[in-house]
């Protein structure tokens, strides 16, 4: 499996209900609120063979509420 993170900016007000709706889609393994530039931090994790940008953009990018995201693509946990 391969993990990765992504950053979303919500449209004002939306946070909640983007977190709610990623979290009913259960594509997502853990979702925390942010400060700072972006609203929302998700953990995801593809099979090996999945490519991270088209799952980012088909499953992530389309949720209602979503303005922009920002993914970190991880090698190695410590």
């Amino acid at each position: 499996m391969k993990v990765f993170f992504v950053q979303i900016k919500c449209e004002l007000g939306k946070a909640y209900d983007v977190a709610s709706a990623i979290a009913d889609a259960e594509i997502a393994s853990e979702i925390y609120s942010t400060a700072g530039d972006y609203d929302l931090l998700a953990k995801f994790y593809v099979a090996e063979d999945e490519d991270i940008g088209h799952f980012v953009n088909q499953r992530v990018q389309t949720v209602p509420g979503i303005r922009d995201t920002y993914t970190t693509i991880t090698f190695r946990a410590f």
